[in-house]
This record gives C-alpha cells, sequence and structure tokens, in this order.
C-alpha cells in the first residue's frame, strides 16, 4: 500500500464532500472508511468546516499525515450523491489507487450543470411561489418572479464583484431585492411590499448551514456546530440589514 497515494485519495474525496454541503460527521466517517478499507494503519480523520486532516500510518512505520484547507462551501446534492457513492463503491471493490484517485477527480465534471438560463429561471420561479404562500395574490407572485430574476442573475454573475464573502453578498443582494420590491409595487406591479420582499428573501435563507448545525450539534461535533451556527446567523443578519436598507433607500426616493 502506498500511504502517500491513499492519503492524497481521501483527501480529494473529503474535500469535495465537504464543499458539496455533507455534514461534518458524514466527511470523516467517510474517509475512514475508505482508509480502512485499503487497510490503512492506525487511520485518524480530523474535520472541520474550513480543513480536513487525514493521518495513517506509513511503511516504515511512521505518522503520515495530510492538511487540505477547504476554501469553499455550497451546497450541490447531485455531487454530493456521487461522491457517497462513488465512496462506497471503492470501499467494496478497493480498485488500485491511481484509478481510484482518477475516478475521483472526474467526478465534479461528471455531474450534470444546468445551463444560466435555467438557473435564472429557478431564481425567479421560487419567489413566485413563496409570496402566495404568505398570502401575496398573483401580481405580487408576478413582482416576486422579476426581483427573483435580479437577485439571480446578482448571485450568478456577480461573484467578480461581490467576492466569496457570504455576508456582503447576501447583504448586497438583499438590498436589492427589498428595493426593487418596493419600487414595484409603487409602479403598481403587486400591493403588498412586505410579502414580495419575502418571497424574494427566501432565496438567501441559509437553510442547509442551519440544517447541518443542528445535526452536527446533536452528533457531538460542537466545534463544527457552532462554527456552522454563527455562519448561519451572519448570513441572517446579512439579510436583515441588506432588507433595511434597501427599504429605507427606497422610501427616501
Amino acid at each position: 500500500m502506498d500511504s502517500d497515494k491513499l492519503l492524497n485519495l481521501a483527501t480529494e474525496l473529503g474535500c469535495l464532500l465537504a464543499e458539496s454541503g455533507a455534514e461534518i460527521s458524514r466527511v470523516e466517517e467517510s474517509v475512514y472508511r475508505l482508509l480502512r478499507a485499503y487497510q490503512g494503519e492506525d487511520a485518524q480523520v480530523f474535520a472541520i468546516p474550513s480543513c480536513l486532516i487525514v493521518s495513517l500510518k506509513a511503511e516504515d512505520g511512521r505518522p503520515t499525515t495530510r492538511m487540505r484547507r477547504i476554501r469553499s462551501h455550497g451546497t450541490d446534492i447531485e455531487l454530493l450523491e456521487a461522491c457517497i457513492a462513488l465512496c462506497r463503491e471503492l470501499c467494496r471493490t478497493t480498485p488500485p489507487l491511481d484509478e481510484a484517485r482518477a475516478r475521483v477527480g472526474r467526478l465534479p465534471a461528471s455531474c450534470r450543470r444546468h445551463r444560466p438560463a435555467t438557473v435564472l429561471l429557478g431564481y425567479a420561479a421560487a419567489p413566485a411561489f413563496f409570496c402566495p404562500l404568505f398570502g401575496g395574490g398573483i401580481w405580487d407572485a408576478l413582482s416576486a418572479f422579476f426581483c427573483g430574476l435580479v437577485v439571480g442573475a446578482c448571485l450568478l454573475f456577480g461573484g467578480k464583484w461581490l467576492g466569496s464573502n457570504s455576508f456582503l453578498r447576501t447583504l448586497v443582494c438583499s438590498g436589492i431585492a427589498s428595493l426593487l420590491s418596493l419600487l414595484l409595487v409603487r409602479a403598481g406591479l403587486g400591493s403588498n411590499v412586505d410579502l414580495v420582499t419575502i418571497g424574494v428573501l427566501m432565496l438567501l435563507v441559509p437553510g442547509v448551514a442551519l440544517t447541518n448545525a443542528m445535526r452536527e450539534l446533536v452528533a457531538g461535533d460542537t466545534y463544527s456546530g457552532l462554527s456552522r451556527t454563527a455562519e448561519a446567523i451572519l448570513i441572517a443578519m446579512g439579510i436583515a440589514l441588506g432588507a433595511a436598507v434597501g427599504l429605507g433607500i427606497g422610501y427616501i426616493l
């Protein structure tokens, strides 16, 4: 067994799991099972939302460790499912390490990627359906549709100006959503600015982060759970502050 190749395989798969939205306990368990399947001795795995550390005993008996920084987080259910399925297959069949790593490397490209127009349509349709759930009418839903289209465009194409900071991105998108909702209602496209704004802001609610935070706290991963909870609270503050600023600007105009 080549311990270096096994560590590289395990860390690469673990990072893909974490970046696609897996909870920390799943990342640690999947990587540990992979190491044990390849007869990795004294396997140890430690993961937090921003870092993955994997260690095992090398051929000469010395401990060997890999540490990988996890720079981005998201929610990609299709990639997550593919990573889990491949991990189970590797544990069951244990192909050569070079082949296994090549298969892991092909995972991101193998998952289906929707066209930007399709994603934009999803961003627009979601607020249009959320709005009636909160009591809005047809015109409110239509107004939320246009607001969702603009917010979706900011999320998809605004990375060059907004960067990767989730708080700043949420703050700006929330402000745009609330300001545009107010202007559309004033223009006669919709009757309740609060319902339109709430429907659009549902796009920014950190639901997956909160769910994973609760799961990790229950599983005993206190540090990871508190970290994700703090992240979710920060995003919620960005939503509230952005909405307040957007509405304030709208009422001044």
